[in-house]
């Protein structure tokens, strides 16, 4: 009788634990192969920063409105981004990026995507 309440607090107590880490309990063994099958079936969708990847610009948080009652409100400004396509020369290929307006015109002044990479020392081969 006392090893049978023994073994019941102690499974009471394991559940506790559990519920209060936040982690679920894996009564079910589960083979190698259920695991990377439902990794397979897992999006490969990965969200972005907002931000441009040649200058790295992004949203200013700080921006404040002020309404005709003078109360300042806080509103996120965001960059202007726009995906852009270059042909690199070093690559041979094009690559495609999200860029700033600002980094577009930054491109346009250094002639390439390639000088521009160069400059502010981007990969392009990540992209």
């Amino acid at each position: 009788m006392r090893s049978a309440i023994t073994a019941l607090l102690l499974a009471l107590v394991v559940a506790a634990a559990a519920a209060f880490t936040g982690t679920s309990l894996n009564l079910h063994r589960s083979s190698p192969a259920s695991t990377s099958s439902t990794a397979r079936r897992s999006s490969s969708l990965v969200m972005r920063e907002r931000a441009c990847d040649l200058l790295g610009k992004t949203a200013n948080r700080k921006a404040r409105v002020v309404t005709f009652s003078n109360k300042h409100i806080h509103k996120v400004q965001q960059v202007n981004l726009q995906w852009k396509r270059f042909y690199s020369d070093d690559l041979g290929r094009q690559v495609r990026l999200r860029l700033s307006t600002k980094g577009i015109k930054t491109v346009i002044k250094y002639g390439s995507i390639d000088a521009a990479a160069k400059k502010f020392g981007v990969n392009l081969a990540k992209y």
